[in-house]
């Protein structure tokens, strides 16, 4: 069903293409890999009130950021089709950001505020949340087009100055 939706396919579980995708897929990091791909199977869908879809594929245990506070997470970006358009991981390093006061898209801030400290989760992202411009990637990338869906998994590493006791 969100295979129709977003036009994702079996190629999100990591089989897919090598054309013009940089590293040769086994060696792309990723944060679901295909026992977890298949474990998404049976989780169902959330679909908040903006259109934003998503499933968890942990739930963390920590406390959920606040609007404003910076978050750490990593993340991996796809299109729908499951090609890597950006990612923390090849980066090697997380990714801070201030949650909800607008320096990532929408559908990624909205994404992370109601997630838990350890937890992570698949977000299908209409284009409306998406990237209105488009994005224009690294060479070898898949280019985002101005208002399409798009695929973010991430994880919650941390929150700078919320402590995991708090709750």
């Amino acid at each position: 069903m969100i295979g129709l939706l977003f036009g994702v396919s079996s190629a999100v579980t990591g089989a897919f293409e090598a054309e013009g995708a940089g590293l040769p897929p086994e060696e792309k990091p990723r944060l679901c890999d295909n026992s977890c791909e298949k474990e998404l199977l049976k989780v169902p869908m959330v679909t908040t009130e903006s259109g934003l879809q998503y499933k968890d594929i942990k739930v963390g245990q920590g406390p959920s950021p606040p609007v404003g506070f910076q978050v750490a997470a990593n993340y991996v970006a796809m299109v729908p089709s499951g090609q890597i358009f950006d990612s923390s991981l090849e980066k090697g390093q997380v990714y801070i950001f201030r949650v909800g006061s607008g320096q990532v898209i929408k559908g990624l801030d909205e994404g992370i505020l109601s997630m838990k400290v350890g937890g992570k989760r698949r977000l299908y992202i209409p284009g409306s949340l998406a990237f209105p411009k488009g994005l224009n990637s690294a060479p070898g990338r898949p280019r985002v087009a101005p208002s399409s869906p798009v695929v973010f998994d991430v994880s919650l590493e941390y929150v700078p100055g919320l402590d995991i006791e708090e709750e």
